[in-house]
């Protein structure tokens, strides 16, 4: 083989080797896997942990959350869960306290006409509220021989009507009538003369007269339907007069005639009320008179010896 020979085969073997090794470096290029993307990597598992991370704060919330707070939205239909969680309302460690109920002051009597010659019924309310603390003011004995008469809540209002002076105690005023009936039957007559308490009559446990009948007059209650006995004969008039006194529950209807006119008595809760103007001067004692469920008469405070009939 001459150097021409020689040549053009080396020529041709390089050419040769020089393709076959283009071709293996495309072939290893098609058949290497690209380069791993270790930024993209990276960004991903910071992204699962930040998920991972978010799953595990909401099932903290879970369990601090009270039992009733479980009520959450359905995964399905496109639910989320996680929203759902967070749009419920929070709910408070400490309730909010509830305001305490204030005292409900004195029952109203069983009837508007009770209430008379415009007295309002707060304004016999603040009657009886002052005769009671201008009770308080009084020395009390240490034997407890004036217990104390409780507070005005306890009470029920009976009657209220205009007081007419006289001359063992001059001025008009007003005359609040209230009873209770624990811890003991409790009967009190205050009389208010310029705002201020004047006179105060009680009476504690129930009269416990021999022989008594279905209607009893208030033993006490004298004040409220006469003057004073200086002036028999010379009362001022009009003069607005009131009895009362209890009736057992058999007693349907009580009426009282005094100075020739007679009024219906209101019943309210074991008592009986009655009330009217006088323009005569008188000295017989209001007649008083008891009906039971049927009509018939059964008290006559003219039969009844313990009753007082004249003034």
């Amino acid at each position: 083989m001459n150097d021409e020979q020689k040549q053009q085969g080396t020529g041709a073997g390089g050419d040769f080797e020089e393709q076959l090794r283009e071709l293996l470096t495309e072939g290893a290029n098609t058949i290497r896997p690209a380069p791993v993307p270790y930024p993209a990597i990276r960004r991903r598992g910071t992204t699962e942990r930040r998920r991972v991370a978010a799953a595990g704060a909401a099932l903290v919330a879970l369990a601090a959350l009270p039992v009733g707070a479980y009520a959450l939205a359905d995964g399905g239909a496109g639910g989320n869960t996680a929203a759902s969680v967070g749009a419920m309302p929070r709910t408070s460690a400490t309730p909010t306290p509830t305001p305490s109920a204030s005292p409900s002051g004195p029952a109203r009597p069983a009837t508007e006409d009770q209430l008379l010659d415009g007295i309002t019924f707060g304004q016999a309310v603040d009657g009886l509220e002052k005769c009671l603390a201008y009770d308080r003011s009084l020395p009390h004995s240490p034997s407890g021989h004036r217990p104390d008469l409780g507070a005005a809540e306890e009470y029920r209002i009976i009657l209220a009507m205009n007081s007419t002076g006289d001359s063992n105690a001059p001025g008009d005023g007003m005359y609040v009538v209230a009873v209770k009936e624990r811890p003991q039957q409790t009967r009190l007559i205050c009389n208010v003369k310029d705002g201020e308490a004047s006179g105060l009559n009680t009476s504690v446990g129930a009269d416990d007269l021999p022989d008594a009948g279905p209607v009893a007059a208030d033993s006490n209650g004298g004040k409220l339907h006469r003057q004073s006995v200086l002036d028999r004969g010379n009362w001022k008039l009009p003069f607005r007069w009131g009895v009362i006194g209890t009736v057992e529950p058999s007693v349907a209807r009580v009426t009282v005639s005094y100075g020739g006119a007679t009024s219906q008595a209101a019943l309210d809760h074991g008592w009986f009320v009655a009330s009217g103007v006088l323009d005569q001067q008188v000295t017989v004692a209001p007649r008083i008179k008891g009906y039971g469920a049927d009509g018939k008469l059964v008290y006559d405070s003219d039969e009844d010896k313990n009753y007082e009939k004249r003034l």
